[in-house]
């Protein structure tokens, strides 16, 4: 289960990050060749192919054109993360009971200063 899971949702960051969702748009490929082979029963795969996208043309079926993989290209989906700058604050404390010492560790992973200033300009060009 846990492979299905993770090959999901490998697909659907490459298909949103990548090219990769161009090759969802081979069914209108195998139609529109299957129109042009109506057309022509002489052509070939490899004089389709390069029809429309070595020399492509404006011709009458160009919306339709438009919509084969790799004709036209989008930007994928951008994600930026960025980290602020936080001080990681551990204090030490010890616990003595029954004459054993424990060690206890309190970590703050946030800056108290943080929220009073960020509404203030920023102090790096």
């Amino acid at each position: 289960m846990k492979k299905w899971i993770s090959i999901v949702l490998l697909s659907l960051y490459l298909f949103s990050t990548t090219e990769l969702y161009q090759l969802l748009k081979i069914p209108v490929l195998i139609e529109h060749f299957i129109e042009h082979k109506e057309q022509n029963p002489e052509i070939t795969l490899r004089a389709f192919i390069k029809m429309h996208y070595d020399h492509p043309v404006k011709d009458a079926d160009y919306q339709t054109d438009q919509k084969l993989p790799f004709v036209v290209h989008s930007s994928p989906l951008v994600l930026i993360f960025t980290v602020p700058d936080c001080r990681i604050e551990v204090i030490k404390t010890i616990i003595k009971e029954d004459h054993k010492e424990m060690y206890s560790y309190n970590y703050l992973f946030y800056d108290k200063g943080a929220l009073n200033s960020i509404w203030q300009p920023p102090k790096h060009c």
